[in-house]
Parts: C-alpha cells; structure tokens; sequence
C-alpha cells in the first residue's frame, strides 16, 4: 500500500479509493520544473501524467474545444491537478477556472505552484476553489505533505 509518511491514521482508509496509486496531471510549461514534479511524485508512488501548457491539459482531461461536451457524465481520469501558475497562452488560474466549471472535474482537487510568493495571487486561487498553493522549487517534502493532504481531504 502507498505509504503516506507520518499523517494520521485516516490515510490508510484513502489508499483503497485510489488503487496505490493516486494518478496526478502535472502541468508546467517548463521542462525543467515538469520533469522535477513528476519525478517528486513517482518517488511519493503516484501515477504522473505531464502536459506542457493548460490547453494540453484540457485536451487531456477531455475539456478541448473540439471535446465541449464528451467528459459529461463520466468520470475524472485523474484524482490531482498540479499546474504552475504562470504559463502562456493559459494560467494556471484560467486552467482552475475552466476545471471548477465542469460538473465531471470540479470535484479534483488543484494545486498551484509558483516561484512567486505573491499573497493576492494566492488568495486569488484559493478563492477560486485551489486545494492548495505551493512554492516552487518543489521538494519532497512538499510533495509528502500533499499527498497526505489530499489523502486526508477525501476520506
């Protein structure tokens, strides 16, 4: 069973619903960070699938233009969104907006990194419905604390 660390006894529970496995979608537009992310979260046992900007990741999760309405009634293929808040062409905001607003996918949680540290940015994306706003560079012990974080929230 995948191993939370020391969280708290509601996490075993948490480890069934997901299979060992949690399946997250990293999203960042760069190679350096998206590679680091998923590399933390296969040592912390996740499955990663990556996506190099937010239209990617809509493609993915079934939310592409051409796909509008495909995901209704379906379910999510993911049980995490990571994404880095300053992309082009979409922020990271923008991307939690357009999950929020789908019935299918507003249920996963969403995680925003950033390398700035900027108080209404994160306020902003909490606002919005962000599980959580993190820091980059990322460590393992950010990834630890989010998984038994997201462990926790859906038990």
């Amino acid at each position: 069973m995948a191993g939370c660390g020391g969280c708290g006894g509601s996490s075993k529970d948490m480890a069934v619903d997901f299979g060992d496995e949690p399946h997250v979608l990293a999203v960042d537009d760069n190679l350096i960070d998206r590679k680091l992310v998923e590399k933390l979260l296969k040592n912390s046992s996740c499955k990663v699938t990556t996506a190099e900007n937010g239209l990617r990741a809509l493609e993915y999760l079934g939310l592409g233009n051409d796909q509008r309405n495909t995901l209704e009634g379906s379910v999510s293929k993911v049980n995490l969104i990571i994404t880095d808040y300053c992309m082009p062409g979409m922020t990271g905001y923008e991307l939690l907006k357009k999950i929020k607003e789908s019935s299918v996918l507003r249920e996963v949680p969403v995680v925003i990194m950033s390398s700035e540290n900027s108080p209404t940015r994160i306020t902003q994306c909490l606002e919005e419905g962000a599980q959580m706003f993190m820091l980059k560079p990322l460590k393992q012990s950010d990834v630890k604390q989010l998984k038994c974080h997201l462990m926790n929230c859906r038990s």
